[in-house]
């Protein structure tokens, strides 16, 4: 099918992602191109990355092609011009998801996300709230087809956690969680008040890139101090049988890392390093901003200290987001993972 050659910049630069599809295709063609299984994995990676940028809008092109001649041949006919009608309300929602899609243009957008949930004051009924919010996220993940991984979790002392660390992979992952970062705040009657008194409770969620391991971050061995210790479940039961947990710190920040998800104290270790490199690299664009704003005489808002949604179960029923105003009475449905109105609000703002 012919197609408009210009370049419309962004996810939609379509020419020079074809062009990128070519030359990926050409290094597959080349009889040494599985030698060095790092590069051949990023490359296929990054070719199903494109295709999942072509497919869909070539798909769409191809349905407006078909629409137009049933059009042509209806003449009245109630019955094609009710599959026309059908078809193009399918064919909305495919635009409506590359519409979704071309806000996703940043340099991690398409990277897998460490996403990271820490409870706040107010003991059980904020470890309990932050469990409602790994449910939340997990559901998510899952209805997008996504791979979660716990890599690390801290329980509660009566009910909930205190902090989980989660690795969630798939395409575009960071993309649409980066608008998740803030705290949440919850507003409900009490399961663990006997005398059902309505409390608020907060947790917050952070949300980095995974970074490749060709992106320059400089770790300097001599900065980090390394703890092993015994993994363990909830309430402290043992998992492992041997001391595999690593926490690492970063001296000179203050950065603590810990993972202990695998049976492995190696695996462990350079699962936490992967998490340092990106918590790092984070911290030094989040100073590049900030020195940013200054020379522009702007104030940037901090996520990380402020509440960007409402989760009101009583005396109403209401979620809503007070970055965007985005609300809906439908609780339930957002506490199983119905994310996407307010992740693509967050978008469209931003953009």
């Amino acid at each position: 099918m012919k197609r408009n050659s210009t370049s419309l910049g962004g996810f939609f630069d379509l020419p020079e992602k074809e062009k990128a599809v070519a030359s990926i295709q050409e290094a597959m063609n080349q009889p040494n191109f599985w030698d060095d299984s790092s590069k051949s994995n990023k490359l296929m990676k990054e070719m199903k990355y494109l295709k999942g940028c072509l497919e869909p809008f070539e798909n769409s092109l191809k349905k407006v092609a078909d629409l137009k001649e049933l059009a042509e041949l209806a003449d009245g006919d109630d019955a094609l011009l009710s599959q026309i009608d059908s078809e193009l309300g399918s064919l909305q929602k495919d635009v409506a998801t590359l519409e979704t899609q071309s806000l996703l243009s940043g340099p991690f957008d398409k990277n897998n996300a460490i996403l990271s949930i820490n409870a706040g004051a107010g003991g059980t009924e904020s470890c309990d709230w932050s469990n409602m919010l790994l449910r939340m996220y997990t559901r998510w993940a899952d209805s997008k087809g996504y791979k979660v991984s716990t890599l690390d979790i801290l329980a509660g002392e009566g009910a909930g956690i205190k902090n989980v660390t989660l690795s969630i992979e798939g395409d575009m992952v960071y993309g649409y969680l980066k608008s998740e970062k803030g705290v949440h705040r919850l507003v409900r009657i009490s399961p663990f008040d006997s005398n059902k008194r309505r409390h608020t409770s907060f947790a917050s969620v952070d949300v980095i890139p995974e970074i490749e391991d060709d992106v320059e971050v400089e770790v300097n061995p001599s900065d980090l101090r390394i703890d092993i210790f015994r993994s363990s479940g909830p309430g402290g039961q043992s998992v492992n049988t041997t001391d595999s947990a690593v926490r690492m710190t970063h001296l000179p920040t203050g950065i603590v890392v810990q993972c202990q998800n695998e049976r492995s104290q190696l695996q462990n270790r350079q699962t936490a390093m992967k998490i340092l490199r990106a918590r790092l690299y984070e911290l030094k664009r989040k100073e590049q901003d900030e020195k940013m704003s200054k020379e522009y005489g702007q104030k940037q808002k901090i996520e990380w200290g402020s509440q960007i949604r409402s989760y009101v179960m009583h005396p109403y029923s209401m979620v809503k987001d007070h970055r965007t105003d985005v609300e809906t009475g439908n609780v339930a449905k957002v506490m199983d993972g119905d994310l996407d109105m307010f992740m693509e609000a967050f978008l469209k703002t931003k953009k």
